[in-house]
């Protein structure tokens, strides 16, 4: 077994797909993460218990659309234009991160809420899609090697997101 092909970062063919899959994974964590930092260090500093459960709240919200959606994500996937969904989809995303811009600037939970809620939606239709392109994108004998590289790249954007969800609130307080 060898390593993945890290050349294919570079390639014209899948770099775009990893960039947009990195950064819609970065974007959920980002989210959802600078939303539990405002509730617990600024809107429920007082209500820990509050805090708490809003966290759970959110947690189930963002996974709620994998249950509900998955399979009829798989037959989007199969059924429609792959380019196309991901074109959709990812301007969904630009819109759903402006509403939860909006959202952070009123402190609104609800709007953050119903945001995290979207961006499960999001991802849920994206995933099949992302893993049904790569064959068409990749040579057979890149093709694992290049899974490899999309999950490896999501594990990072999460762990990048959640990070970055923490030091928002730090950074934009001075």
């Amino acid at each position: 077994m060898s390593a993945p092909d890290l050349s294919l970062l570079g390639k014209r063919r899948f770099a775009p797909l990893f960039v947009v899959q990195f950064l819609g994974a970065f974007n959920d964590n980002l989210l959802k993460f600078a939303m539990l930092f405002l509730v617990n260090f600024t809107l429920y500093a007082a209500a820990p218990a509050k805090a708490e459960l809003l966290a759970t709240i959110a947690t189930g919200l963002f996974i709620l659309p994998y249950f509900l959606l998955s399979g009829l994500a798989g037959q989007l996937a199969d059924k429609w234009d792959k380019a196309v969904l991901v074109r959709v989809v990812k301007a969904a995303e630009v819109g759903i991160m402006l509403l939860a811009l909006g959202g952070f600037w009123f402190q609104s939970v609800p709007v953050l809420l119903a945001c995290l809620f979207l961006m499960g939606v999001h991802s849920t239709i994206f995933g099949p899609v992302k893993y049904s392109i790569l064959p068409q994108h990749l040579d057979r004998h890149e093709l694992m090697g290049g899974t490899g590289l999309i999950e490896a790249g999501t594990f990072l954007a999460i762990l990048a997101g959640q990070l970055a969800g923490g030091l928002i609130p730090a950074w934009e307080g001075g």
